[in-house]
C-alpha cells in the first residue's frame, strides 16, 4: 500500500482542559466565558447548513480552539468509506477550521445501514490493511492529519494476532495519524481483559498523542460474575482514571484534555470543575517542566 504525504496544520489544540459543547450549556459559556482552552462537538451532530446549534457554535468558537471528534467514519468497517459522509464532514471543518480532528478505531456500518454504537475489530493484518486504507482516504480527502482514538472494548476476538497498543503503533506509523489517548478507555478495556492498564500505556505511540479524553464509566458484572466496566460517559470520572491519567501526563508531558460527558449531563459548573482539576494537573506539570 502506497501511504500518501499529509498536510499538517500548523495550529494545534492548546495544552489545556476542555469539555465537550452541549447545547444544554451554550448560554452559560456565553454568559460566563470561562476560561477553558477548547470545546469539542461531535461532527454529526453538526452536519446540517443552518441552525441553532450553528448558531452558538460560531458565538463560541469565535473566543475559543476547536476540536472535531466523528463518530461515524466507520473507519473499521470491511466496506469502503461512506464519500457522502466524508464531503459533508470536509464542509463542516472547512467552515469552523478546527485545530484538531478526531475518529474512532472501530465501525458502525454494515450493508448499508448505520448501527448506533463503536464496535471493535480484530486486531490483525486485514484490519490492519483496511484500517490504514481509511486513514489515508481521509487524511488526504480533508488534507489533515487525524487522530485516531483508542477503543473501550468488552469482548477480544480469536481472530487477533496482534495486541491493541501493536496495532495502533503500526496505524500510526504507516499513515502518518496521531493518537487521541482516551484515558477511561484505556482503563476499561484493560480491566475487562485483566491486562495492566500502566503497562498498556507504555506500549502506544505516546510521541503522536495530540489529545487526551477523560470520561466516567459505569460498573457491571459479566454472567460468571466478573466486574465489567462500561464506557458511558453518565459519571464523574473515577479517581482510578485520575490516577492513570497523571502517569499518562508523566509519559508524555502537558497535552491537551477534554472531559467527556454525552449523558446524565450535569449542570456547566460540574463539568468545569472536573475541566479545572485536569487544568491544575496540567499546570502544575507546565511549571515543573519550565523550572
Amino acid at each position: 500500500m502506497n501511504h500518501r504525504a499529509i498536510s499538517v496544520p500548523t495550529n494545534s489544540l492548546p495544552a489545556s482542559a476542555g469539555i465537550g459543547l452541549k447545547p444544554e450549556h451554550f448560554l452559560d459559556i456565553l454568559d460566563q466565558r470561562p476560561d477553558l482552552g477548547f470545546f469539542e462537538i461531535h461532527a454529526e451532530n453538526y452536519m446540517v447548513p443552518g441552525g441553532p446549534f450553528h448558531y452558538y457554535l460560531g458565538r463560541i468558537r469565535a473566543d475559543y480552539a476547536l476540536s472535531v471528534h466523528g463518530v461515524g467514519l466507520s473507519i473499521g468497517s470491511p466496506a469502503p468509506l461512506d464519500e457522502a459522509h466524508l464531503d459533508r464532514l470536509a464542509e463542516l471543518l472547512a467552515r469552523y477550521q478546527p485545530e484538531s480532528f478526531s475518529e474512532h478505531l472501530a465501525w458502525s456500518t454494515h450493508d448499508g445501514h448505520y448501527l448506533s454504537d463503536l464496535l471493535p475489530a480484530p486486531f490483525n493484518a486485514a484490519t490492519l490493511a483496511r484500517v490504514c486504507e481509511h486513514i489515508d482516504r481521509v487524511q488526504e480527502r480533508l488534507k489533515r492529519r487525524m487522530l485516531l482514538e483508542n477503543p473501550s472494548t468488552y469482548v477480544e476476538f480469536s481472530a487477533s494476532d496482534m495486541s491493541e497498543a501493536a496495532f495502533i503503533g503500526e496505524v500510526v506509523r504507516r499513515t502518518g495519524c496521531g493518537l487521541l489517548l482516551d484515558v477511561n478507555n484505556a482503563y476499561v478495556s484493560c480491566t475487562n481483559h485483566g491486562r495492566d492498564p500502566l503497562e498498556y500505556l507504555r506500549q502506544l505511540p505516546l510521541s503522536a498523542v495530540g489529545e487526551i479524553h477523560l470520561a466516567g464509566f459505569a460498573r457491571e458484572c459479566d454472567s460468571l460474575g466478573a466486574p465489567l466496566l462500561i464506557d458511558s460517559h453518565g459519571a464523574p470520572v473515577a479517581q482510578a482514571v485520575w490516577d492513570l491519567y497523571d502517569e499518562a501526563l508523566a509519559l508524555i508531558g502537558p497535552v491537551a484534555t477534554l472531559l467527556e460527558r454525552d449523558n446524565d449531563i450535569p449542570p456547566f459548573a460540574v463539568l468545569h470543575a472536573e475541566a479545572n482539576a485536569a487544568q491544575q494537573k496540567l499546570a502544575r506539570l507546565q511549571r515543573k517542566v519550565a523550572a
